[in-house]
C-alpha cells in the first residue's frame, strides 16, 4: 500500500469530516458540551459493545496487549519526566506538557481510524478499543494526579472511572460475547445504528472542538516538543516495545498505529477543568491533529511494511 494511497483513503476522509466540523462550528456555535455527552454516553458506548461483542480476542492475545500497553505508558511517563527536566518547565508547564505525550486521541481520532483501516479485521478495531479503555483509565488517574493530585481522593478517581458508559459496554459486550448470547433484532438494531453514527459524528465534533482553539502562540518551544513527542516518540518507542515483546500480525500493526495519534482533547478539557495552563493544552492538542494527517500516514504505511 503506497503512502498516497493511505493519505487519500484513511487520512482525507477523516480530515474532511474535521474541517466539516469546524466550518459548522463557526457559523452554528454548536453547544459542544451536549454533543460531547451524546458521543460518551450514547454512540461510543454503542460501538464498543458491537465490537466486543462480534470479536473473538484470544485470552493470550488479551494479556499480550495489556502487557504491552502497561509497558508503553510507564516507557512514556519516564522519557516525558525527563524531558520535562531538561527543558526546566515549571509545575503546572510539567504536568501540561507530560499529559500531552502520554494522553492520546484513541476515540474521536483513533476509532475511526482503525474503523477505516480494518473494515475487513474486526479485531483491529477491537485492539483499539482495548488501547482506548486503556487510555481512559489514564486520562483519569495519571493525568487527572498532574493536574491535581492535592486535591482529590483515589477513591473518587475510581468513582468517576466506574462511571464511564464505556466501561459498562466494555464488560457487557465481553461478557455476552463470552456467553455465545444472542441479541434480539429488535435490540441489536437500534445499536447498530448508533454505532455506525459513531465515527462522523465523533470527527465533526473533533473538528468543531479544535475550531474553538486560538491560532496565535501556537508554536512555541513546548507545543513543538510535546508533539514531536506525542507523534514520533510515541511510535518510536512502540516500535521497540513490540520487538521486544515479539507481537506480529494485526496486533502489532493496531498496536503501533495506536501509538501515532496526536494529544488526547481530554488533556486539554482537563487543564481547562482545573485551569492549568489551558491555552497551552489546546495549542498543544491542534498542533498534534494537524501535523498527524502527516505522521500517522507514515506510521500506517510502515506498519503496513513490518507487520503484514
Amino acid at each position: 500500500m503506497f503512502i498516497g494511497t493511505i493519505f487519500i483513503n484513511i487520512i482525507v476522509p477523516i480530515l474532511i469530516l474535521v474541517v466539516v466540523g469546524a466550518v459548522l462550528q463557526k457559523k452554528f456555535q454548536f453547544n459542544l458540551r451536549a454533543v460531547s455527552n451524546l458521543i460518551t454516553y450514547c454512540l461510543m458506548p454503542a460501538a464498543v459493545f458491537i465490537n466486543l461483542y462480534e470479536t473473538e480476542i484470544d485470552v493470550q492475545v488479551l494479556v499480550e496487549i495489556v502487557g504491552y500497553l502497561i509497558v508503553f505508558s510507564l516507557a512514556i511517563i519516564v522519557v516525558t519526566a525527563v524531558i520535562s527536566k531538561l527543558l526546566k518547565l515549571d509545575k503546572g508547564e510539567s504536568a501540561i506538557f507530560k499529559n500531552s505525550i502520554s494522553l492520546i486521541n484513541s476515540g474521536n481520532y483513533g476509532i475511526p481510524v482503525s474503523q477505516l483501516l480494518f473494515q475487513a479485521n474486526p479485531l483491529g478495531i477491537s485492539i483499539q478499543i482495548i488501547v482506548m479503555v486503556f487510555q481512559n483509565v489514564l486520562t483519569y488517574t495519571y493525568g487527572l494526579y498532574n493536574l491535581i493530585s492535592a486535591t482529590k481522593s483515589g477513591l473518587e478517581i475510581l468513582k468517576s472511572l466506574l462511571k464511564m458508559p464505556i466501561i459498562h459496554a466494555m464488560l457487557l459486550g465481553g461478557l455476552l460475547n463470552w456467553l455465545r448470547a444472542p441479541i434480539p433484532t429488535f435490540i441489536w438494531a437500534p445499536i447498530s445504528h448508533l454505532a455506525d453514527a459513531f465515527l462522523a459524528i465523533a470527527l465533526v465534533l473533533l473538528g468543531a472542538q479544535l475550531a474553538q482553539i486560538e491560532f496565535k502562540t501556537i508554536i512555541n518551544r513546548t507545543v513543538l516538543v510535546s508533539s514531536i513527542g506525542r507523534l514520533i516518540i510515541g511510535p518510536a518507542v512502540s516500535l521497540l516495545l513490540i520487538f521486544l515483546f515479539g507481537l506480529d500480525g494485526v496486533v502489532a500493526q493496531s498496536l503501533f498505529i495506536a501509538s501515532s495519534f496526536p494529544t488526547s482533547r481530554n488533556s486539554s478539557s482537563l487543564a481547562l477543568e482545573y485551569d492549568v495552563y489551558s491555552d497551552l493544552a489546546a495549542q498543544t492538542v491542534l498542533f498534534s491533529t494537524v501535523l498527524s494527517a502527516v505522521t500517522v500516514t507514515f506510521v500506517v504505511y510502515l506498519s503496513a511494511v513490518l507487520f503484514v
